[in-house]
């Protein structure tokens, strides 16, 4: 039996088998919008993550704000949160899947059959929220029979960087016993150059003076007793490991014991300040180092049963666990909050965050095997979520603490503990009339509840130290219903097919990570008269789903002879009640909120050219046109007025003393985040040469202009300019090993790929220059050697 999640690269027709629709087809014959990256490709391009993958899928971006997190991942154009810097551990707008775990988390692409991106909703046969698709990394299994392995280096230096970086992995199977138990390990360590300094750091927190010579420079003199520079501390250092323990009676009867860990360590943000006194493309402003440590436990059973040749069970449970412990530079949120503290003249801030993430996941699914012209998926869907976070921030030594009672100089405390728990049962049926026809159906029933408790304290105005001494506040929520799809396909000729796609997609909604309000609060800010306060009201503690509905149309064919492959389709998305990241009433601190409709159309498109054995020329391109369908009525009332403000800003802007505000999503904002238009073009050439190959390639990577928010041009946003990098290897390749040379970004382009925070917030608040609004930048230019041994 071949399990449904197993692939084998085709050699003789150079296809790749996929498994998106949990049976084995070829990419040619899979009648959805999907795409894939063979282990060939990845180590050709050189991709490590997520990130490198959405260079080369149309339809995909990264916003890539460094190793401090996942990063930002958006399909065709479904989101609609501001742009930042730190990016996002965590996404339920699309599915994440190390095999057939979900997880989100940006684990390294070492020993992958493939990767597999389908995009628009598939909410029938995956869960956890793919509203706008789903990502599934493809490892290669155990093999029984035979000893291999491989070995990889790669060093390199970069630009505005004083360090080297470099890589090391290796992959080892061995057979434990054969035709019966293997084992298999693929691990590697990470060691990558940073190139962001950190030149304004204070050397005695509170007691240093954050800008000596005033708001507008800095000069040397200031160095002695204040402050102190960092270099490239936006390194990153990742150990992985994925291991694999293969049991099995016969081919009809396999059972996969899978532990993966990685952990990835970083000293700071990806961002410079945007010129803020005097700092330049490559420099941060902050006045604290901001260290992250991210870790990722995935452990996970498998079973793969072929039941009389009638249908295959895959049964899965996991674990997976997902810390962060990060530590930033609050400064300039306490100096937006405008509570005086910059009367200090030595006042800095800085924050602690721990987050603990944990997941239990089960599925079982049923595969038809028995053939003729029906076949069908049937299974159900268990998945729990646990999420636990502390968080403080301190003010050290400034005046208003008491160093007897507060030795911390603890300004704000809070603590936030949450469970999602979602349940689902699932079915597809396929009936094929004749060989060149065929009409899929599905539908997905779910049903989750959300519980969320937490309390937050000030014990800089005399709250208690910890906020585990207070009652704490919370909420519950949930709801049910259903998603469907429905798909078909006719091949006009063996070369040609021509598929379209009906289906919804949803993604569950849950408690926002804000301490709730003690009961005693106003639901009206202007009747409250109390000392500040970070917290969510009742009606900002819980958000709901929001759903999306898709058609599409697409062909896939191979003309020529074989020499052109070419696959394009379009699509229409309508989202509904999205999910829109705003502020809390007090204390304006992110949370997510229900709003509006949004629609996406565009069309998606990639070919291969082979015009003689020895050159393939290949490309991609895509067009999302993604914006808001209806002015938000935020609070529900049915009318649109100066009450349903989404859009946080300062008035008036960039002055102190200002007030918090917001501005209404209007019809017609263009959704942040990603690009209109996307687009790759390369070449590679292979020339046999003695008993191995030389190979050369060249590519092109284009992506468009993107907007950081919604009305971006009324709410002090940005549009962030085009940019076009290129990449290059050249190498000699046997059977048993290859030796590289590589470049990216070779011509050192300089690009802004995401901001965090808006215009409204920079200027002066009594004399203190904020340094809030920050230019996450892109990678400059990667020139190294890489070395491949196989045995």
């Amino acid at each position: 039996m071949d399990a449904p999640t197993e692939t084998a690269m085709i050699e003789d027709e150079n296809a790749i088998i996929v498994t998106g629709t949990r049976r084995s087809t070829t990419i040619q014959d899979t009648p959805i919008n999907i795409s894939a990256i063979g282990a060939e490709e990845i180590a050709a391009q050189r991709m490590q993550d997520v990130r490198d993958i959405a260079d080369f899928t149309p339809g995909m971006t990264v916003l890539d704000t460094g190793p401090g997190s996942t990063g930002d991942i958006v399909l065709r154009g479904l989101s609609a949160s501001d742009t930042d810097d730190f990016g996002s551990n965590y996404n339920s707008s699309l599915g994440v899947y190390m095999g057939e775990v979900p997880l989100y988390f940006d684990f390294k692409l070492l020993d992958l059959e493939r990767v597999e991106t389908l995009l628009g909703p598939q909410g029938t046969l995956y869960g956890l929220g793919t509203l706008s698709g789903a990502i599934r990394y493809i490892p290669n299994r155990p093999n029984t029979d035979v000893i291999e392995g491989e070995v990889h280096g790669r060093g390199y230096a970069m630009s505005h960087s004083d360090d080297f970086g470099y890589q090391g992995d290796f992959t080892l199977n061995i057979p434990i016993v054969r035709d019966h138990i293997a084992f298999r390990t693929a691990t590697g360590y990470y060691s990558e150059a940073g190139f962001i300094d950190y030149p304004l750091i204070v050397q005695e927190p509170g007691i240093s003076l954050p800008q000596p010579s005033g708001p507008d420079v800095v000069n040397r003199e200031d160095y002695g007793a204040n402050l102190r520079r960092a270099k490239d501390l936006n390194y990153e250092k990742t150990f992985t490991s994925r291991n694999q323990l293969l049991l099995q009676t016969s081919e009809d009867l396999k059972l996969f014991l899978t532990y993966a860990y990685q952990e990835t360590k970083t000293g700071g943000a990806q961002a410079n300040s945007n010129g803020v006194l005097g700092t330049g493309l490559y420099e941060n402003a902050s006045r604290f180092e901001e260290p992250t440590t991210r870790e990722a436990h995935l452990a996970a059973a498998e079973v793969n049963a072929n039941i009389a040749d009638i249908f295959d069970v895959v049964a899965t449970g996991a674990y997976t666990e997902v810390n962060t412990e990060a530590i930033g530079d609050v400064t300039d949120l306490l100096l937006d909050l405008d509570y005086g503290y910059e009367l200090y003249p030595a006042f800095s801030a800085w924050n602690e965050s721990d987050t603990k993430r944990e997941q239990v996941n089960a599925e079982i699914r049923f595969v038809s095997t028995h053939g003729g012209p029906l076949s069908w998926v049937l299974g159900g869907f268990y998945n729990e979520n646990k999420y636990q976070s502390d968080y403080a921030e301190r003010t050290p030594n400034h005046p208003w603490g008491d160093p007897e009672t507060n030795p911390e100089y603890l300004e704000y405390v809070s603590y936030i503990t949450s469970k999602v728990t979602e349940k689902a049962i699932f079915g597809e049926a396929t009936i094929r009339p004749i060989d060149i026809f065929q009409i899929t159906g599905g539908a997905r029933y779910f049903d989750y509840t959300s519980e969320i408790a937490g309390a937050a304290a000030l014990p800089l105005l005399g709250d208690p130290l910890s906020p585990y001494d207070l009652p704490a506040n919370g909420g519950e929520g949930g709801q049910d219903g259903w998603v469907w799809k429905f798909n078909s396909s006719i091949d006009i000729t063996p070369d040609l097919m021509l598929y379209g796609t009906y289906s919804k997609g949803y993604r569950i909604g849950g408690p926002n990570r804000v301490a709730p309000c003690d009961p005693s609060i106003p639901q009206d800010p202007s009747q409250y008269d109390g000392p500040q306060v970070i917290c969510a009201l009742p009606n900002e503690i819980q958000y709901g789903p929001d759903t999306t509905k898709n058609i599409e149309i697409g062909i896939r064919s191979q003309l020529f002879d074989r020499m052109l492959t070419l696959n394009f389709n379009v699509f229409k998305i309508d989202w509904e009640g999205l999910q829109v990241a705003s502020a809390t009433t007090y204390g304006v601190t992110g949370i997510t909120v229900n709003a509006g409709a949004a629609e996406s159309k565009g069309f998606e498109g990639s070919f291969q050219f082979r015009p003689i054995p020895e050159l393939s020329i290949q490309g991609t391109y895509s067009y999302t046109d993604a914006e808001l369908t209806e002015d938000v009525d935020s609070n529900g009332d049915g009318v649109v007025d100066s009450l349903d403000g989404l859009i946080p800003v300062n008035d008036p802007p960039g002055v102190y003393p200002s007030s918090p505000i917001k501005l209404i999503a209007r019809d017609g904002d263009r959704l942040p985040g990603s690009p209109r238009n996307s687009g790759t073009l390369g070449a590679t050439y292979i020339m046999p040469m003695g008993e191995g190959d030389i190979r050369a390639n060249w590519t092109a990577v284009y992506r468009g202009n993107v907007v950081t928010r919604l009305g971006w041009d009324r709410a002090y946003g940005d549009k962030l300019h085009s940019f076009v990098t290129h990449r290059a290897t050249i190498g000699y390749e046997t059977d048993v090993f290859s030796v590289n040379l590589f470049a990216d970004n070779i011509f050192d382009n300089y690009a802004v790929v995401s901001v965090a925070n808006d215009r409204s917030r920079i200027g002066l608040n009594d004399g203190v220059q904020l340094r809030y609004y920050r230019n996450v930048v892109l990678n400059p230019r990667t020139v190294g050697v890489e070395g491949r041994f196989r045995f």
